[in-house]
């Protein structure tokens, strides 16, 4: 052994964004005054280790520490964050420190310290950047809320593992302790305690996971492998985004002026999570690099005004925006509210769908390619060959989850400089995954508008008599129901059902089939209380504001997915008044992965709870592999979130190379 690199005692500090800042030299200036605080300061004493050499440290208590401190258990220390175990040999690398550490323990005292010259870090920004990133992610993947006994969790360093419940503890001279209690292989339990979330995260896979051994290297192994598999396709997606990555436009000013009048324009408070998505999008549009942004946000909870602020931006900037919707009737609603809120700014706006008529049409696509028009909105129509535009750069994707890969490319091959801002109630997971993991920026909307009430959701066997007293009951305070049968062959046969049970309700119908020019009078219509039930298929899925509309009842809820019934059930509950989802199924029909879908569905009532479901959907569906079918079984091993917080780890690490 070469005595050289023995070290008689080591200080070893907590990953937390306080060191996280601080330089290496500043651990070494400041040790004394470290050990000092130590002695009398809670932060220090739970975040900081000091150990000598022939010290006596409770080996166990120290290994639970590191734990605690942030510090990833794997199979083979390489960077600095990790530690690993052999008996007694604990292998370390400190985020103080510019290379690793071998601590030998005979039974509780360190009897050797020895520095590890070959584990050292190069660059010590980029080792920091890296640990950062690791801390935002791991925040981001360990959303608990919710959980239930039976659901399986991940924990870094011990593998997967079923959730049982939560413990508290009482100890002799010091407060009580609540800890998570994960059940593993063959009876064994691991106690995590609460606050220590960012060393969890649900499992989501495309299968049931198989349940891990404690204390087995298996899991160290497995994740050392997958990192390394990982690694080599973040290559590959680098080399996919490379033209994204390098494509430059002028950055965009903002007009303060148009931007105040805007702002005085809007009736009601933005939301933090509003003003935040703002913030984000002129944050990228101030930068030469092209913004490609998804915000995510239960439906009412304020996207399109979001989106609105950005085409503002974009037209003080001379710069074309094309807003491109799933259906007309969502196209309508965006033009009227996006004329509405720019009538007086010199803002010039048009819609384009099938709809107009073709010298409208012609004039519409001439103003287009002379620049006379700032923001389009439309919908598959704007993708059409024979639409130019002077100055496109920024596209507005809504709902995105309705287009398809083509469609969406069809426009972004227009420029490789295009901006991108998708909006999105429950995102795909390919999206979500890509926001999750480095290549697409996400805005979180989850504060609820004020005054916003959680729709009152309720599952039940189909019955006559439920629906008659739902829509009577809405109708008596002078309200408008949604009616969801989702077969256009036997939606007469439907109307003449609910007209039988409530002879005063007044019923338009609307389905895919009914002309364009038809269907809006028919919304017109009920828009205006003309009718006040709207039988209808799942045209009324997207983005419809009617804020008199406070029950939906869907006939037979085992057809739809976890997301589509929660995009449905945000029709209703857009005003301040209380509101209610009545999703109805058929018993003989209801096999255990719909019962699940409607469990899952009930159980997550809450305000902003879309983009939980979007995950949970992912789980429960079993399909649709977000990364090709290669990776299917490697997010099996260890579960999407962990998976993703890797594959965000190596790409960063690429980047910053």
């Amino acid at each position: 052994m070469n005595t050289t690199n023995e070290a008689n005692k080591i200080l070893i500090v907590s990953i937390t964004p306080y060191f996280l800042e601080k330089e290496l030299f500043w651990f070494e200036e400041n040790i004394e005054e470290l050990l000092q605080a130590g002695k009398t300061q809670s932060f220090f004493q739970d975040n900081t280790i000091f150990l000598e050499k022939n010290q006596n440290y409770h080996f166990s208590q120290f290994l639970r520490k590191l734990d605690e401190m942030g510090y990833e258990r794997v199979f083979k220390v390489e960077n600095p964050g990790e530690f690993s175990q052999r008996g007694g040999v604990v292998d370390v690398f400190p985020i103080n420190l510019k290379q690793a550490i071998r601590l030998d323990f005979l039974g509780n005292e360190v009897e050797l310290i020895e520095l590890l010259p070959n584990i050292k870090i190069d660059n010590e920004k980029k080792s920091k950047d890296i640990l950062k990133k690791r801390l935002s992610s791991q925040k981001l993947f360990s959303d608990l809320k919710g959980l239930k006994p039976g659901d399986y969790l991940v924990h870094l360093d011990h593998g997967i593992g079923k959730f049982l419940e939560i413990k508290e503890f009482s100890f002799p001279d010091s407060d009580n302790q609540k800890y998570y209690v994960l059940e593993y292989d063959k009876g064994d339990k691991l106690y995590v305690p609460l606050g220590l979330e960012r060393k969890l995260s649900r499992y989501v896979g495309f299968a049931d996971p198989k349940v891990s051994r404690l204390g087995s290297l298996v899991w160290q192994k497995t994740k050392r492998k997958i990192k390394e598999e990982v690694e080599k396709f973040a290559k590959e997606l680098l080399l996919l985004y490379a033209e994204k990555e390098t494509a430059k436009r002028p950055p965009y000013s903002t007009d303060n002026e148009l931007d105040f009048q805007l702002r005085a324009g809007f009736e009601y408070d933005e939301t933090p999570d509003q003003l935040q998505a703002i913030e984000d999008i002129k944050k990228d549009l101030s930068k030469t690099k092209p913004m490609d942004r998804i915000v995510c946000g239960d439906v009412g909870f304020g996207k399109t005004e979001v989106a609105l602020r950005a085409a503002m931006i974009a037209a003080s900037n001379n710069r074309q925006t094309a807003l491109i919707c799933p259906t007309t009737i969502l196209a309508n609603q965006h033009y009227n509210f996006f004329k509405k809120r720019f009538a007086k700014l010199p803002v010039r706006i048009a819609i384009m769908t099938r709809l107009q008529k073709k010298p409208e049409q012609k004039k519409i696509i001439s103003d287009l390619k002379d620049g006379r028009i700032d923001v389009v909105i439309g919908t598959h129509r704007i993708l059409s060959k024979d639409i130019q535009f002077k100055n496109l750069q920024l596209l507005i994707i809504d709902d995105e989850q309705r287009f398809g890969v083509k469609q969406k490319e069809r426009l972004r091959q227009i420029k490789s400089s295009l901006d991108v801002l998708s909006l999105s109630a429950t995102p795909i997971p390919r999206t979500i995954y890509l926001a999750m993991s480095s290549f697409k920026n996400i805005s979180l909307m989850q504060t609820p508008p004020q005054g916003r009430q959680a729709v009152k959701t309720k599952v039940l066997p189909y019955n006559t008599k439920i629906i008659k007293k739902a829509i009577n009951l809405e109708l008596k305070r002078k309200g408008q129901v949604y009616y969801l049968h989702n077969r256009i062959q036997t939606i007469d046969k439907a109307r003449a059902e609910i007209k039988k049970l409530v002879p005063k309700a007044k019923i338009g119908i609307i389905h895919g089939r009914i002309h364009e020019k038809q269907l809006l009078k028919i919304m017109d219509d009920f828009q205006n209380e003309k009718t006040n039930v709207l039988l209808a298929t799942t045209i009324i899925e997207n983005g419809l504001d009617m804020p008199k509309v406070n029950t939906i009842i869907v006939e037979d809820a085992t057809r739809f997915g976890l997301s589509q019934a929660h995009q449905i059930r945000g029709r209703v509950g857009r005003s301040h008044t209380e509101s209610f989802a009545y999703f109805l199924y058929n018993p003989k029909l209801l096999t255990p992965l719909a019962k699940d879908r409607l469990q899952a569905l009930e159980d997550s009532q809450e305000l902003g709870s879309g983009y939980r479901i979007a995950i949970r959907d992912l789980e429960l569906r079993g399909a649709g592999n977000i990364l090709g079918k290669e990776q299917s079984g490697t997010i099996n091993k260890i579960g999407l979130n962990l998976y993703s917080q890797v594959l965000s780890e190596a790409v960063e690490k690429m980047r910053l190379d």
